[in-house]
């Protein structure tokens, strides 16, 4: 075993998935399965013995199903990065979701067809490109300074350690009172969500638009999820929707989501062209749909998430006059989607979660003066 080697435990009450898994695992250099146990219980003894980075978790085992076992597991190692692996149901789409806000860190969909396992491309790309990058942040420095707030007055547009080779470049934001609010997540994005919109009230008087990456069916509950946590209206966006001010629009699991004209309003429109970024909801085709249809009006938050989906489109809308602001990295849980915007010098702020909707909340009452 070589020290930069993520250490993975699989806890399934399937032998036969927990061997299809390891060896879609095994067989990736850096990528190494440390146990491999069949219920929660078992995890957590093995856990108190075993240097784990990353357990993939199922939901229903006997002994100890995976939503209890959560917070044991947790005890034993606080660091420990728990991704949740579960089928495509309504109930354990509930119960993923309940699991993210008791400490799991992340979720995989996963096939119904042993054969879906050993030979999807998706899921395979998937889980392994979380493993890789979940398994690696306890052991990498943060990037980003450890103060409360980056923006452009405190910093004249410049953070001094790098992400990737590239400072935070930061950009005075738009002139143009914004008419639509516009959020786009992954990892981490569902408890992220949660918050950032208990500190931003219905009061902004805005209609609002969410992407968050993740399958069909979870999206309906994370909607509900989000209502409950907020008390936003909040719910799944389905084709045809007109927009309305004080009402979140969640863009359904696979389905991008954009807007377009409609008589004097504005309506959702849901497609399933190509995933982008190996994601369908996919936050660009959003960002650049709300470019063409309201040009800089538009604010844009960009949360917690791998990858760099988001940036493009990110882009788009602030060379049309927009405003993007995103979560700093060490409120992230990964600050792979909003540290891409923040060093491509898109962003005009970069700030903690806690302190995302205060700004936006400020923003708008200071435009609508």
């Amino acid at each position: 075993m070589t020290s930069d080697e993520v250490r993975v435990m699989l806890v399934d009450d399937s032998a036969v998935i927990r061997g299809l898994i390891a060896r879609m695992i095994e067989g990736e250099p850096g990528l190494r399965i440390a146990a491999s146990v069949g219920n929660g219980q078992m995890a957590v003894d093995r856990l108190k013995t075993n240097p784990v980075d990353v357990i993939i978790l199922d939901i229903e085992m006997p002994v100890m199903d995976g939503l209890t076992a959560i917070p044991k597991l947790l005890e034993v190692k606080p660091d420990v990065k728990i991704i949740m692996a579960s089928t495509l149901t309504e109930k354990n789409a509930e119960i993923s979701l309940r699991a993210l806000e008791a400490g799991a860190t992340d979720y995989v969909p996963k096939p119904t067809a042993t054969r879906e396992i050993s030979g999807g491309d998706v899921f395979k790309h998937e889980l392994l490109e979380k493993i890789r990058q979940l398994g690696l942040i306890n052991r990498r420095p943060p990037s980003t300074p450890t103060a409360a707030a980056v923006t452009a007055k405190t910093t004249a547009g410049r953070v001094a350690k790098p992400l990737y080779d590239k400072p935070v470049q930061l950009r005075a934001g738009g002139h143009v009172r914004p008419r639509i609010l516009a959020v786009g997540s992954s990892t981490g994005g569902p408890q992220a969500l949660s918050q950032f919109f208990k500190d931003v009230r219905p009061e902004i008087n805005l209609p609002v638009v969410v992407t968050q990456h993740m399958p069909a069916t979870f999206t309906a509950i994370l909607a509900e999820h989000i209502a409950k946590a907020s008390g936003w209206p909040c719910a799944e966006a389905a084709d045809g929707m007109t927009l309305e001010a004080g009402h979140i629009y969640v863009a359904p699991g696979n389905y991008h989501m954009t807007v377009e004209k409609s008589g004097a309003g504005m309506v959702i429109r849901t497609n399933q062209d190509p995933p982008e970024n190996f994601c369908r909801p996919s936050v660009d085709p959003m960002l650049r749909s709300l470019a063409a249809q309201f040009g800089g009006a538009v604010l844009a938050v960009i949360l917690t998430g791998m990858g760099h989906d988001g940036r493009d489109g990110a882009k788009i809308l602030v060379e049309a006059g927009g405003t993007v602001v995103a979560q700093d990295e060490v409120s992230s849980v990964v600050w792979g989607m909003p540290g891409a915007v923040a060093t491509a010098g898109l962003c005009e702020a970069v700030l903690p979660l806690n302190d995302l909707g205060p700004h936006v909340m400020n923003k708008l009452r200071t435009r609508a003066a």
